[in-house]
């Protein structure tokens, strides 16, 4: 996953040595000690390492081999050895020199020169006093502390270091917010002054604590998809984290690899304060979802249930996704919305399976004069083979979308199946085995129950009707023989056609009748004239199937 720097860094090293606020629990510490070492007085300190160094001073005389593990400490020991060299050479070219001058006045000036007297202890001094200015300069130097809002920060080397760091904070905050930040004379200010070194921050560390305090930006963890800032996070790896669980729900021993459709990166810098939100929310977001369309395109044999069951729908919950839609006609190619909505984000799997699967048989013909064409008998069963096949298969939030096969051994051979096919010529009238509509006009009423207020009206309704104008031409749906044609009580005029296949349909409330019984009648012949014979309440063409003895959904069979 890319990790993408923000706009811009004040930290060059990414988050410093340390992460974010991971010594908050060390600050508090270390503040408190630098506040207890900068409440002792500086007299006393003075005369701590005065006590010290005479200490030290007094082991020398005494052959003690005094030893420090403090560099202020070590320079002081090497400072006073070298004093005491240089005292024993200073007092050896004073007794020469004593000599010398003796020999040549003759001994008359003897008193006088015992006058003189030098002793080591000016050495001694000068090299205390060398000492001391070196341990001050070991743990003191000039430093400058930025104070913000009244409240004193860190200390850092010099003046220049801390104004560059506040010109820093203040560019990056701008190009966080996205709106011009600076800061007030009043609000920052720079004192300069002798400090204990051990006072002296980096300044990364001064960058830290000067932005926690104007709090409007902090560094932090975002997670962006598809360019989106979902949210932040200050802790380092939390997000990394997030993502991979929302992985191992779909990690199975048979995964290979498990990742996004969208362009998921988490972006390290600067971010607004107010983006930080808690985990929990990050992990709600990416496990709902946003808007977007999922949709469906009608193909050949579709229905409306069937579409619907097969996406876990009702129809009654598709057709309020689509109300525009006629359930009762659907046209190839039409596109129907499943959702509204869809995930934020879509998981792809690659699994490697390894599965047994069937190989299609293979089908002879021969031929048979006594036999329709189109027609068929089995002469001898196939049956599937088998084969052991290893295949990378690629889901979609769970869905299949691509099997890629690896390698495939075959188990046991298919069986070829043996058919004879008619070459009879069929009559014009032999059902094909498909309906098509017996009239085009509007669904008043469909299969099933109904209340329509009509005396002698029957509240099951056994088909459909369809809403056309007088006179309009009824088709017969499929070829077959008339078995009647005449009046029948609440149906009026009716053409019952059987198609010889176990299928039967009723043409009702017709005007006329162009047919009689015992005729033979081919798909898509005018069988009578749309009138509202019978019991009806407009004109209109009552049609219905009846396969086997029951009454079926028309619906389900028209094509």
């Amino acid at each position: 996953m890319e990790q993408c720097k923000g706009k811009r860094q004040l930290n060059r090293n990414g988050f410093g040595a340390r992460t974010k606020r991971a010594e908050r629990a060390e600050k508090p510490r270390k503040a408190a000690a630098n506040e207890a070492r900068t409440a002792k007085p500086l007299r006393e300190r003075l005369r701590h390492t005065h006590d010290r160094v005479r200490q030290v001073v007094h082991e020398s005389r005494a052959r003690s081999f005094p030893e420090s593990g403090n560099l202020a400490g070590q320079l002081l020991l090497m400072l006073c050895g070298m004093l005491s060299y240089w005292g024993t050479m200073g007092r050896e070219r004073l007794r020469l020199a004593r000599r010398h001058f003796i020999r040549r006045t003759g001994g008359q000036r003897v008193i006088r020169w015992r006058a003189r007297k030098y002793h080591s202890l000016v050495f001694v001094g000068g090299a205390l006093a060398i000492a001391a200015v070196a341990v001050l300069l070991s743990r003191y130097t000039i430093g400058t502390t930025v104070i913000y809002n009244g409240k004193a920060l860190d200390t850092v080397e010099s003046l220049r270091e801390a104004k560059h760091v506040a010109a820093s904070i203040a560019d990056i905050t701008s190009e966080t917010l996205g709106k011009k930040f600076t800061f007030s004379d009043s609000s920052i200010q720079y004192t300069s002054a002798l400090v204990a070194r051990s006072e002296v921050v980096d300044r990364e560390e001064l960058e830290e604590e000067l932005t926690d305090e104007v709090g409007l930006v902090t560094r932090g963890y975002s997670l962006y998809i598809d360019d989106t800032l979902i949210g932040s996070t200050q802790y380092e790896g939390a997000l990394e984290g997030l993502l991979d669980q929302l992985k191992e729900s779909y990690i199975s021993e048979d995964t290979l690899t498990v990742d996004f459709v969208e362009d998921v990166r988490i972006a390290k810098g600067y971010v607004p304060t107010e983006s930080i939100v808690n985990l929990g929310q990050i992990a709600e977001i990416l496990n709902s979802t946003k808007s977007g369309e999922v949709t469906y395109t009608v193909v050949k044999g579709d229905t409306w249930s069937a579409i619907a069951n097969s996406h876990g729908m009702t129809s009654k919950e598709l057709l309020a996704i689509n109300p525009d839609f006629d359930i009762n006609r659907l046209q190839i190619g039409d596109e129907l919305t499943l959702s509204n909505a869809v995930p934020y984000l879509t998981v792809v799997v690659t699994e490697r399976q390894n599965y047994v699967e069937d190989l299609q048989y293979d089908i002879t013909y021969t031929d048979d004069a006594s036999m329709y064409k189109g027609d068929y008998k089995v002469l001898s069963k196939g049956s599937y083979g088998s084969a052991d096949v290893v295949a990378d298969v690629t889901y979609i939030n769970g869905e299949e979308t691509e099997r890629t096969v690896l390698s495939s051994v075959t188990l046991t051979e298919p069986v070829t199946e043996r058919r004879a096919q008619g070459t009879k010529e069929r009559p014009s009238w032999y059902p094909t085995g498909s309906f098509r509509w017996p009239t085009s006009g509007r669904i008043t009423s469909y299969f099933g129950y109904r209340n329509t207020g009509i005396r002698g009206a029957s509240t099951n309704h056994k088909g459909i009707d369809i809403s056309v104008s007088y006179g309009t031409p009824i088709y017969a749906a499929d070829g077959g023989v008339v078995s009647y044609s005449g009046y029948k009580g609440a149906m009026g005029y009716v053409v019952i056609i059987d198609h010889q296949n176990g299928f039967k349909t009723y043409y009702e409330h017709n005007a006329s009748l162009l047919v009689s019984a015992g005729q033979t009648v081919y798909k898509g012949q005018q069988i009578a004239k749309a009138g509202r014979s019978g019991v009806a309440s407009g004109v209109h063409c009552h049609f219905g199937v009846m396969y086997n003895g029951t009454y079926y959904n028309p619906l389900n069979y028209l094509s």
